[in-house]
């Protein structure tokens, strides 16, 4: 067991390090910390559905890429557009679709679960590349402003400064992290799990699985759009093929099992890998990025099912052995 001191010491650390990094990397490390944070809440928002309560989704993209088109479109359509306004667009056009979906998927699991979210996933992605007056086909839509945050009467931030856009996107995921983290540890998060190991008997103990399955999914797709919502911020542009294509929804199912399903931070883990990775094989071995990616998946669903989360679980967990006690001449007589 870690001591409390210790903990506390590295919360700190994790509170300190973000707050510092532009100050101590160039513009391109901080870009490259900004889309590992994306994704984190992008992967722990599926996480909450397959790690916490047992919903496998092939189709979590078509939240991640709605937020990501709501906030652009906003921007576009919307004069006098502000950046709270149209990140807020880009979570309630998500939840806005989960609520049409949930009433058909929060009745099913399993296999039925999972391809429901491939076809509905498909259906989003095709919709979005033949509505071509609204989205742009598959150019997407791009070039669209980016407001300051203004605090009235007090100060604005100019949001094309790489720090200051910076400074916006990890608190804003930051705070997103937190509530997640935080409804994991209340009685609606032990629900979750307990409709994860044995919904039936959770029925028969008079809770309303369907209706917290709904709850669940609802808070997930939420946490998506954020997730997409920031990414178009940041790029200043959003496409079908970066936000909402099957290899966008294959990516977060490979960055939360390699991380660790139903760990909180396996998911942030994961992204961290992958984000290591994906620089190292960009630079280096740029053709080979998928093949290593599938790799990894393979060797972690053979050798390591619980992920990385897993690993350092066992590494906690176990003790030293006990040295053999010394044993004299006249002891043993």
């Amino acid at each position: 067991m870690i001591p409390k001191k210790v903990k506390w010491v590295l919360w700190g650390g994790l509170l300190i390090l973000p707050a510092l990094l532009p100050k101590f990397v160039g513009p391109y490390f901080t870009n490259v910390f900004v889309h590992f944070a994306i994704f984190s809440l992008y992967a722990i928002s599926f996480n909450m559905l397959l790690g916490y309560t047992g919903l496998f989704s092939f189709g979590h993209a078509m939240f991640f890429g709605t937020g990501g088109f709501a906030t652009a479109l906003a921007l576009v359509h919307i004069k006098g557009c502000s950046l709270l306004a149209a990140l807020f667009m880009g979570f309630f056009a998500s939840v806005a679709l989960a609520l049409i979906v949930c009433p058909i998927v929060s009745r099913v699991s399993g296999t039925a679960f999972a391809m429901l979210h491939l076809a509905f996933g498909m259906l989003i992605y095709t919709l979005a590349l033949k509505l071509r007056n609204i989205t742009n086909g598959e150019d997407g839509v791009s070039g669209f402003p980016i407001p300051a945050l203004n605090i009235p009467g007090i100060i604005s931030f100019d949001m094309k400064d790489t720090t200051n856009f910076y400074y916006f996107a990890v608190v804003v995921i930051g705070i997103s992290l937190w509530l997640l983290w935080f409804l994991t540890k209340t009685p609606f998060g032990q629900l979750m799990v307990s409709i994860r190991d044995n919904a039936k008997r959770v029925a028969y103990m008079g809770f309303k699985v369907t209706q917290t399955k709904a709850m669940v999914y609802i808070i997930s797709a939420g946490s998506a759009g954020i997730a997409g919502a920031i990414l178009a911020l940041f790029q200043n542009v959003i496409s079908p093929d970066l936000a909402l294509g099957p290899g966008t929804s294959f990516q977060v199912i490979l960055i939360t099992m390699v991380g660790g399903v139903g760990s909180f931070f396996g998911p942030i883990w994961g992204s961290a890998i992958f984000t290591l990775l994906h620089e190292f094989t960009s630079r280096y071995m740029p053709h080979l990025n998928e093949v290593i990616m599938g790799g990894i998946l393979i060797v972690v669903m053979l050798y390591f099912p619980a992920g990385f989360a897993g690993v350092l679980k066992l590494l906690r967990r176990r003790e030293p052995c006990p040295l053999p006690e010394k044993t004299t001449a006249k002891g043993n007589l």
